[in-house]
């Protein structure tokens, strides 16, 4: 009776771990798909849709570029002033006192204390995270679970103090509201889920 109940468990275990992980393989195989597909679609889509709205997409595009140039221009002084801010975060210890802190956390949630500066830089500085991700590709390979991580979490979330200081300032707005909470808040699911994706499909 003992025998047969341990069995059937045993069956009911591997059965469970097998839908586990074909519904895994199912994932990886969509989201490998989708990925290959993302920029051609995109690239279809674009001027599908200015065709549709006659919109002359080249002309449009010129005249946006344009925009960014001034745009460019007026926001280098708020620029300079950002990136010594963080030049000085990064050059006091304040980011390996963070990482210390921090650590015994990230560990509760299967996140690597190595990639734990990506995800206190991504907030402050997308060339200073930019940086750190290079250190940790050369340091444990692309293909490693740290390299994966790191890069998913550069790619979903956003640079929210950047933006308050520099595209804020450049056009006036100096009352942000609810832009900090909101911001923080996003970067925060973005790097969760960084983690929980992650973790499901590279293991």
């Amino acid at each position: 009776m003992v025998d047969s109940l341990s069995y059937a468990l045993g069956d009911t275990i591997s059965a469970a771990a097998g839908a586990i992980q074909s519904h895994e393989s199912l994932f990886v195989v969509l989201m490998k798909s989708f990925s290959n597909l993302a920029i051609p679609l995109l690239l279809f889509v674009v001027p599908l849709i200015g065709f549709v709205k006659k919109v002359k997409v080249y002309e449009v595009f010129i005249d946006g570029a344009k925009e960014g140039f001034n745009i460019a221009v007026r926001i280098i002084p708020y620029l300079v002033a950002i990136l010594v801010a963080i030049g000085m975060f990064r050059a006091s210890g304040a980011m390996d006192v963070f990482v210390r802190i921090f650590s015994p956390i990230t560990r509760l949630i299967g996140m690597p204390a190595e990639v734990l500066p990506v995800a206190i830089m991504r907030p402050l500085s997308g060339s200073g995270s930019l940086g750190i991700i290079t250190d940790l590709l050369k340091t444990h390979g692309p293909d490693s679970f740290i390299g994966r991580l790191a890069s998913t979490m550069f790619g979903s979330t956003e640079t929210t103090f950047y933006v308050l200081a520099v595209y804020f300032g450049s056009v006036g707005i100096k009352r942000t509201r609810h832009a900090v909470a909101a911001g923080l808040t996003g970067d925060l699911v973005g790097l969760l889920m960084a983690v929980l994706i992650c973790r499901i499909v590279f293991g």
